[in-house]
């Protein structure tokens, strides 16, 4: 038993539902279970599907081409985020995105935008598009390494200007150029953390390209609902910005 739960470790996200006592084929894994980990029939992994639950399965066939297992066991996991939190994120170089994208999800963000502003590197907004296929394959990969069950939702590209608060969700706009009145993030969820009746609102966070959001984009975002916030003294680079301010933001929430 104490090697079943060592090779348990081992977690695979798979589209299929996933039931207790039943055997399910999973061919797409064979290889990286066979080649990769040289795991063999018996051994035991984890299985994931986004329904909230990990299925302890113990491999009942494996080859380099073919694998199956039978569920043991059905596991609720804490992992799972309970702050219902967006991210809107401004389009930033490929490598730069890609390891945003990774840490947001094991923080434990629900859903991220990718935006095309005026200053972002990456465009047009059919190239953003172009790269969603391999975003969500990284979303599920930190979704097996990070213990969630389910994966963040990565909503279509966005116009910035396009972008439009979805009714009851708070959105906080981390600006660098913003006022000395402008209150921090963490001052602001904090506030409504304290003051608020739960359960929380949704909320959002919104973070420019590398070379900042323009004051009229600014503007606009104020005009649609947008809360302008700082991330303290020093200025951030984008993705510093976007985890620090998800960061900030589950912190205040209890979440993390």
């Amino acid at each position: 038993m104490s090697g079943e739960k060592r090779l348990a470790r081992h977690r695979f996200f798979v589209e299929t539902p996933l039931a207790v006592g039943e055997t399910h084929r999973f061919d797409a894994l064979a290889h990286q279970l066979a080649v990769v980990l040289r795991l063999k029939a018996g051994d035991a992994i984890t299985l994931i599907n986004g329904d909230g639950y990990e299925y302890l399965t113990t491999l009942t066939e494996l080859s380099s081409r073919r694998a199956a297992g039978q569920v043991r066991e059905r596991r609720a996991t804490n992992a799972d985020p309970k702050i219902d939190l967006t991210l809107y994120l401004c389009s930033l170089k490929q490598d730069k995105f890609e390891w945003v994208l990774q840490k947001a999800t094991e923080l434990g963000v629900t859903r991220i935008a990718p935006v095309l502003s005026r200053r972002s590197v990456v465009r047009p907004l059919a190239a953003l598009a172009a790269k969603r296929t391999r975003w969500s394959v990284i979303l599920r990969e930190a979704t097996e390494q990070c213990g969630r069950t389910r994966p963040p939702v990565l909503l279509e590209a966005i116009e910035l200007s396009a972008i439009e608060l979805p009714e009851g969700t708070l959105g906080f706009l981390a600006w660098e150029e913003a006022g000395e009145d402008a209150p921090t993030l963490g001052q602001a969820v904090a506030t409504l953390c304290t003051t608020g009746a739960p359960p929380l609102p949704p909320l959002a966070l919104l973070i420019g390209p590398e070379g900042g959001l323009t004051p009229d984009e600014v503007e606009r975002l104020v005009a649609r609902g947008w809360r302008i916030v700082t991330l303290g003294c020093r200025i951030l680079r984008a993705e510093t910005a976007a985890l620090a301010a998800v960061a900030i933001t589950l912190d205040r929430c209890g979440e993390l």
